[in-house]
């Protein structure tokens, strides 16, 4: 009998609260030792990190990379690891190595196998595998099953095919059938993140509304406090609520941040999606118990008839060479749009080929529109990518439109020359391989017991010297 086995035939719910350690937000970026240890202090029944999140944008799932540096989960891995086996309680990860395809949880399991190896653990571990098949897609697409999550444009079957990987977002569900197995450790591609932690809850019998709600603060540790941070975040559940607490003393979660929490990555912060069904917060209430605590209940859960599956998926554009600059020159900022795209005119005659320029002013609104009114009148910065299906090409419009940036004859100049400032040279910089999503997308009526395959294998090693 192994750690999950155990805990399902040992944990009487009601008779005590049940303990949900969540030890990482985004594992791999340096988890606070000492709140964890505290966290640890506490018995959890059950530890939960997320590893992973579309946030950091496309290349990741395209070029099949992890995000946070190795040196660092490997630290954080091997601490939730070491913790999880001497405690004897399951430890699940949900989307490996950042994106989730099968290329980053084969990285993240080759680092659990040096770890297992190096501190002499033995442990079951299962394995979600979430990569789902590029014809899966486009035959839910010809089927009209396949709708855009926000603003994106209609993929071609050939964009689908094209894509490096695409994953789907795995659920309680499929979490359930590797934890049937009775493994210690579960490590998950992508994965709801909710589903890390309200899964095992759930299958104790804790009402699943109730789980899926704390699981949804929780997966981001203390962010949910005052201050938010990266500390690990208790929760207490009862069959009636469930009690929040960071084992940060300094970071306190009060109704008004708890609540807040609900917001994040939300569009309606009342109804949260998950594959089964919707999480409805329209009841939920968050009370103070103290300073640092806050009790939350009141969520419910509605089913829906046949599941739903949020899949993401990645395709390669080009080369990217970026070209960084300053500029301070008032009279250049005004009409700055119009000099970008003069430039870009007389560069297309000077560098022929298919390459794309897109720029980002700071200042005058990169990181989101601004009203003219609004706009750096005194500086602004450049940041201009040149995407090209070779990076030499990439490499020479970059080239070539910062010289003609540098001496355009824009309306009103005083000066001939010292149009950009560059804080170093070359300013132009190789920027990795362009990726773009072609799948943000809802799959309707998707056969989750089909898509994602489960496994589990015994990992053993050598006796610590």
């Amino acid at each position: 009998m192994n750690a999950t086995a155990r805990l399902l035939q040992s944990h009487h719910t009601g008779a005590e609260p049940l303990r949900v350690l969540s030890a990482s937000g985004q594992l791999g970026y340096g988890i606070p030792e000492e709140a964890f240890r505290r966290g640890m202090a506490r018995a959890p029944h059950v530890i939960g990190c997320d590893m992973g999140s579309v946030d950091p944008g496309p290349y990741y799932l395209g070029a099949g990379v992890m995000a946070a540096p190795e040196a660092m989960i490997e630290r954080d891995l091997e601490l939730v690891l070491c913790a999880a086996r001497a405690a004897d309680v399951p430890l699940i990860i949900g989307s490996a190595g950042t994106a989730g395809a099968g290329v980053h949880l084969d990285a993240t399991l080759a680092i659990v196998q040096r770890i297992v190896t190096r501190r002499g653990l033995c442990l079951r571990l299962a394995t979600i595998r979430s990569d789902i098949a590029a014809v899966q897609v486009v035959s839910a697409q010809r089927a009209g099953r396949l709708d855009p999550i926000g603003a994106i444009d209609p993929p071609s079957p050939e964009d689908i095919l094209a894509c490096s990987h695409i994953v789907g977002q795995c659920g309680t569900e499929t979490f359930a059938r590797a934890l049937a197995l009775d493994p210690d450790v579960v490590i998950a591609g992508r994965a709801c993140d909710t589903a890390i932690f309200a899964t095992l809850p759930a299958m104790l019998g804790y009402p699943l509304g109730l789980c899926l709600h704390m699981a949804k603060i929780i997966e981001c540790t203390s962010l949910c406090c005052r201050p938010g941070g990266r500390d690990a975040m208790l929760a207490e559940l009862t069959p009636a609520h469930f009690t929040l607490e960071s084992m940060n003393p300094q970071a306190h979660a009060t109704p008004a941040s708890v609540a807040a929490h609900a917001l994040y990555e939300q569009a309606d912060p009342l109804q949260v999606e998950e594959p089964g069904g919707s999480l409805m917060l329209h009841g939920a209430w968050y009370e103070a118990l103290d300073a640092h605590r806050t009790r939350v209940g009141g969520a419910c859960f509605m089913p829906r008839d046949k599941p739903s599956l949020k899949v993401e998926g990645a395709r390669w554009a080009g080369e990217r060479v970026v070209l960084l600059a300053g500029i301070a020159d008032p009279v250049l900022l005004r009409v700055l749009p119009q000099a970008i795209s003069d430039v870009e005119q007389r560069v297309r005659t000077l560098v022929p080929g298919d390459w794309l320029l897109v720029p980002h002013v700071y200042g005058q609104g990169a990181v989101r529109p601004l009203a003219p009114a609004l706009q750096a009148t005194h500086e602004a910065g450049l940041v201009l990518e040149f995407i090209a299906p070779q990076a030499a090409l990439a490499r020479t419009a970059a080239g070539v439109f910062k010289q003609n940036l540098l001496h355009h004859a824009y309306p009103g100049r005083i000066a001939t020359g010292g149009n950009l400032a560059f804080a170093f040279t070359p300013s132009e910089l190789d920027a990795q391989s362009a990726y773009r999503f072609v799948l943000y997308h809802v799959m309707r009526d998707a056969p989750l017991d089909m898509l994602f395959r489960v496994e589990t294998t015994d990992l053993h090693g050598r006796p610590p010297h």
